[in-house]
């Protein structure tokens, strides 16, 4: 019970943050939207969370998949095909490069950059609009370890999507406001369509639904800088845990998990994605995702041509 009510007061809590994020953007810039946007976020975190804390843990998975579908179809559908609004990273480099705060770099700073010091890369387990299709795919546990080097194309894309923007903005015409809405648009259209099928690509040819966003996504970049700073982190309670590994075996991100419970630290990889998978499948209750100040850099992944830590 006293579990329960924590977890019910932490999905509270996350509504009036994003709460007063809303309010405060309303009031600074005067426009109404900003409320309803992030207190339309805030209410989908809090559902999920709550369902989290009443479902039993074999149906705990549907928690995070109706907060993704919530926030992964209004960011989407919502603010980019009907509001022509581009959320994507290239959305964000352009208009950042304009000085425009407008919604894409209101959306990076909040959730990508400055949130990853509150929650890591919840935003990754919680409200990605690609993984919120592939998370519906069979292949929700990895049967191998991570393919190690396949991760740099993680920062090739990055790095390309950061040139191409460069070019538009140099060489085009970027004070034609309804010019540069039309391209963001465009690469809004043809950005997901091509996000999507190399998704389901790489989920079905590596069984990993999880598989674009271990290689292929260059969000991460970014998430990494305050990822290792974030104050809720997984932890494994030494004295509680039996070493059944049920926890590494269904990390979605393939973290081991027990190296930094050995080491009585938090789960500090920058892979984390704040999925509670670990948390939900544990028999002894042992692991938990928890609060506090630390601040950690070692990584520890488990590559499929790497025996596992014993």
């Amino acid at each position: 019970m006293d579990m329960q009510r924590r977890k019910m007061t932490k999905s509270i809590i996350i509504f009036l943050v994003f709460f007063a994020i809303g309010t405060f953007l309303w009031l600074t810039k005067g426009n109404l939207f900003y409320l309803f946007n992030f207190t339309y976020i805030g209410l989908s975190v809090s559902i999920g969370a709550v369902l989290n804390s009443i479902l039993s843990s074999e149906k705990k998975m549907w928690s995070r998949k109706i907060t993704q579908l919530m926030i992964g179809v209004y960011l989407l559908g919502v603010l980019g095909f009907l509001g022509h609004e581009n959320m994507q990273i290239e959305g964000f480099f352009f208009y950042l490069l304009l000085g425009s705060f407008t919604g894409p770099v209101i959306h990076y700073f909040i959730a990508k950059i400055f949130g990853t010091l509150l929650f890591g890369r919840a935003y990754c387990g919680w409200a990605c609009w690609t993984i919120m299709i592939t998370d519906f795919l069979p292949w929700m546990k990895p049967q191998k370890g991570r393919l190690k080097y396949w991760g740099i194309f993680r920062y090739l894309h990055f790095l390309g999507v950061l040139f191409l923007i460069l070019i538009l903005w140099m060489f085009f015409r970027v004070n034609d406001h309804e010019y540069i809405s039309f391209i963001l648009f465009k690469c809004l259209i043809i950005g997901n369509l091509t996000y999507y099928a190399i998704a389901i690509i790489l989920a079905t040819i590596l069984k990993d639904n999880r598989a674009f966003c271990k290689y292929a996504c260059p969000i991460p970049v970014l998430m990494k800088f305050g990822t290792p700073f974030s104050v809720w982190k997984i932890k494994i309670e030494k004295n509680k845990c039996t070493e059944c590994r049920l926890c590494e075996k269904t990390c979605p991100m393939n973290i081991k998990l027990l190296v930094y419970m050995k080491s009585n630290k938090r789960i500090a990889s920058t892979e984390c994605i704040a999925c509670q998978q670990c948390v939900n499948i544990c028999p002894e209750n042992a692991v938990q995702y928890t609060k506090g100040f630390d601040f950690e850099i070692k990584q520890y992944i488990n590559y499929n041509h790497i025996k596992k830590s014993e």
